[in-house]
């Protein structure tokens, strides 16, 4: 594995590669990476030629007050997963390589990024949609790789691909839990032991709300109180929002149908959890 900190290296790298006639496969992360991000390698190892791994935590997406000086960094421990994995390249740029001093340059996803977790976290989405632009664009052609656990991220990224013509394809790949249900996420960390024996309670209610809607209840309503139900029985959580909508444009244009994405957000102490599940409604 070639460990590369500057776009002009990587770019010169991946002209080569695609020069020899190999496909390239991209996971972008923002590090402490855990077996969630493994799995991603995983889809692009077995997608494509060469696969580049890029870590970097972007300051555009975290508002004032979140975590960004406190966010986990594990440097040697990513290295070594990327390396056992098999990844090709590891891009690993500081801010001063990404940003200039003053960026007066974003990216803004009207529409999708505007809801559920827009509305918790104005500015998070621009960041994102920010950052991902860049690094498509010093990526080049690929396949990248995104988690569905952050399913409005991947709608987001889709949305943004698409609209901007990128030559790129967006692959949301399966989430990745806990024995118990819980998702894996570098947040993870701050939850104290009663608080991580509470946060399975979110997948748990998310299943509840699929028994609903696989059984035929179309009133999102309905759905998203059965879920607020079984997450009032974790006495931890402080829900910031659930939402039953179609699965693509995380809307509701009326009665449920099609394709339906359940989506939760709460906090557990200094931990904010998010947390998704697909089902389908089976009248449509």
């Amino acid at each position: 594995m070639k460990i590369i900190d500057t776009i002009y290296d990587l770019r010169v790298a991946l002209r080569e590669e695609r020069a020899d006639g190999r496909s390239i496969g991209f996971v972008p992360t923002m590090g402490f990476l855990h077996a969630g991000h493994e799995s991603l390698m995983k889809e692009s190892l077995a997608d494509n030629d060469v696969t580049v791994v890029s870590i970097f935590v972007n300051p555009l997406q975290f508002s004032e007050g979140e975590d960004l000086g406190s966010y986990p960094v594990n440097a040697q421990g990513d290295q070594r997963l990327c390396e056992l994995a098999g990844v090709d390249y590891l891009f690993t740029p500081n801010i001063g390589e990404m940003y200039r001093s003053v960026v007066a340059t974003s990216v803004s996803v009207a529409g999708v990024s505007m809801l559920l977790e827009g509305r918790s976290r104005p500015t998070h989405f621009t960041g994102v949609a920010t950052v991902v632009a860049k690094l498509f664009s010093i990526v080049g052609p690929c396949s990248a790789y995104f988690g569905a656990k952050d399913w409005q991220q991947v709608a987001v990224v889709r949305r943004m691909t698409e609209d901007l013509s990128l030559p790129v394809a967006v692959v949301d790949c399966p989430i990745v839990r806990e024995v118990d249900g819980l998702a894996l996420s570098s947040r993870n960390i701050y939850l104290s032991d009663d608080e991580r024996s509470q946060a399975p309670t979110l997948h748990h209610a998310l299943l509840a709300g699929a028994v609903l809607v696989e059984s035929g209840e179309t009133d999102p309503l309905v759905v998203e109180a059965a879920i607020e139900g079984v997450i009032a029985s974790a006495p931890l959580a402080l829900l910031d929002y659930v939402a039953a909508v179609q699965a693509d444009t995380l809307t509701v244009d009326g009665p449920l149908h099609g394709d339906i994405r359940l989506l939760v957000a709460a906090r557990f102490g200094r931990a904010r959890l998010i947390d998704n599940h697909g089902c389908r409604n089976v009248g449509a």
